[in-house]
């Protein structure tokens, strides 16, 4: 099974996400995103699966998200895809996709959704 996380190293949710894939005898691709942040179209097909939108991927606690806006209900999914792209701190850590789908595993607990 391939697995996916979208990680924040300095996020303690992210990390505890992390050790439950590998306590469930999965290596998982670890992707750093503030690091090497994802693309448009990467965020796009993300937000594509059935289990998870835009508006999932959007990290509203993150202040930048209210300075910019996007917490407002008008917002479309487009923007809040391009707003980040353009700034990888606004999305909603840690993110998991298996083949089960995605999902931004807030609690952690969430993520065993997703797991065989």
């Amino acid at each position: 099974m391939t697995v996916t996380v979208y990680h924040n190293p300095s996020c303690g949710t992210s990390r505890s996400v992390l050790e439950l894939v590998r306590n469930a005898g999965i290596e998982p691709e670890v992707v750093l995103y503030l690091k090497t942040p994802l693309s448009r179209d990467q965020l796009e097909a993300i937000a594509r699966q059935d289990t998870l939108g835009a508006r999932d991927l959007l990290r509203t606690k993150e202040k930048l998200c209210a300075e910019l806006g996007l917490d407002k209900p008008e917002v479309t999914d487009a923007q809040i895809l391009d707003a980040i792209a353009q700034h990888p701190t606004l999305l909603n850590r840690p993110v998991v996709v298996t083949p089960k789908g995605a999902k931004a595993c807030r609690p952690a607990s969430v993520v065993e959704e997703l797991l065989p």
